[in-house]
């Protein structure tokens, strides 16, 4: 389904050694946003959110682990320097492909395997971009292989990972 290729160059692109200076300053904003009591801790519901807002939603359990195994007071807490730590490494773990997946899946909430130009269209409003119709057929039309009038998963992932 997939070329080889491209799914390499994915896997390079996202298992970095280091996380870039956008990724740094997004896990501290996160951290400086849900610690509302700012107290330079979080608790479990803003470790939770703050995880959810750099894209990892997590089950209950899950996090009471995270905050159980780096909890250094016995009060459920969790400092900066741990979170930072705790999110770079999950950054670090993300499968490109997986994360190429779910961004397919925003943009094709109505299940159909494919993007139309309404779920562009959805997309467009939402972040912002007051694109016309014509530039967002455009858009389609310059990545869709199969000449469906739509993309799908393959020719999506093909455009991100600049196979297109």
């Amino acid at each position: 389904m997939y070329t080889s290729s491209a799914v390499q160059r994915a896997k390079r692109r996202t298992h970095k050694t280091e996380l870039t200076e956008e990724q740094k300053q997004e896990i501290k904003e996160a951290f400086e946003l849900f610690d509302t009591d700012k107290d330079g801790c979080i608790d479990y519901h803003e470790l939770k959110v703050a995880m959810r807002a750099l894209g990892f939603d997590m089950k209950k359990a899950e996090v009471l682990k995270i905050l159980r195994d780096h909890d250094k007071t016995g009060q459920n807490l969790m400092d900066f320097e741990d979170f930072a730590k705790v999110m770079s490494d999950k950054i670090q773990a993300r499968d490109p492909i997986e994360e190429i997946r779910r961004a397919f899946q925003l943009f094709d909430d109505d299940q159909t395997g494919k993007i139309s130009l309404r779920n562009l269209r959805r997309v467009a409003k939402d972040i912002g971009d007051r694109l016309e119709d014509d530039e967002l057929q455009a858009m389609i039309d310059e990545f869709d292989l199969d000449g469906d009038g739509e993309i799908n998963e393959q020719e999506f992932l093909a455009i991100m990972t600049d196979e297109a």
